[in-house]
């Protein structure tokens, strides 16, 4: 594998990273957190390429395959599911 793509998975989790978490910290409702799960889902899949492509990175490897799990069930939960009660005032 070549280091700049090694070094592109690298850059390109931490920059989507930020981003699924600004959409999500920004609380917009229920569609863009879920299109925010989607983005932490693809920084997931990057970071563990890199984790485990990468020299000495298998450790972030190991911690994106249980975000990624996290991140799988807020996509299910906020793209997949109805609102529930409480939650139908929510701007979606």
């Amino acid at each position: 594998m070549s280091d700049a793509l090694i070094t592109a998975l690298q850059y390109y989790g931490a920059a989507s990273g930020l981003i699924a978490a600004l959409i999500v910290s920004l609380n917009l409702g229920t569609r863009p957190t879920g299109w925010g799960f989607v983005i932490f889902v693809t920084s997931s899949l990057s970071l563990i390429a890199w984790g485990f492509l990468g020299e000495d990175s298998e450790g972030i490897g190991w911690q994106n395959v249980g975000l990624l799990a996290i991140n799988v069930v807020g996509v299910y939960r906020y793209l997949f599911t109805k609102p529930k009660e409480a939650d139908k005032s929510d701007p979606a």
